[in-house]
């Protein structure tokens, strides 16, 4: 699999800086985790930090479009992003944590 960056800016009011990326594959598309550890290697950002809002493909092409989101920090991102972005990209892991949160305050 290989990402290449179309377009990136940083968003200062949003803390984060947004790319368009095109990935070529081979095979199936390549699942978000997967995505994310090569978008936070090429940016050398955190993985915790980073959310890929979408990957699309076109019909009997290997290549999909992407567009990911890195953030200053995690705290920020989790302020921002909507749960539904954060359960596609973090999955179970995000929901232990903030269960683990609620036991504590009882």
């Amino acid at each position: 699999m290989e990402v290449y960056v179309d377009r990136e800016r940083y968003n200062p009011l949003l803390k984060r800086k947004e790319v368009y990326a095109t990935i070529k594959y081979n095979g199936a598309t390549p699942s978000r985790n997967t995505v994310r550890s090569k978008i936070a290697g090429l940016f050398n950002a955190e993985l915790d930090r980073v959310v890929i809002d979408y990957i699309k493909t076109e019909f009997g092409k290997t290549e999909a479009k992407c567009y990911a989101k890195i953030y200053d920090t995690h705290e920020d991102m989790l302020e921002i992003e909507e749960d539904h972005i954060i359960r596609r990209n973090f999955g179970e892991q995000q929901e232990e944590e903030s269960e683990g949160e609620g036991e504590e305050g009882e």
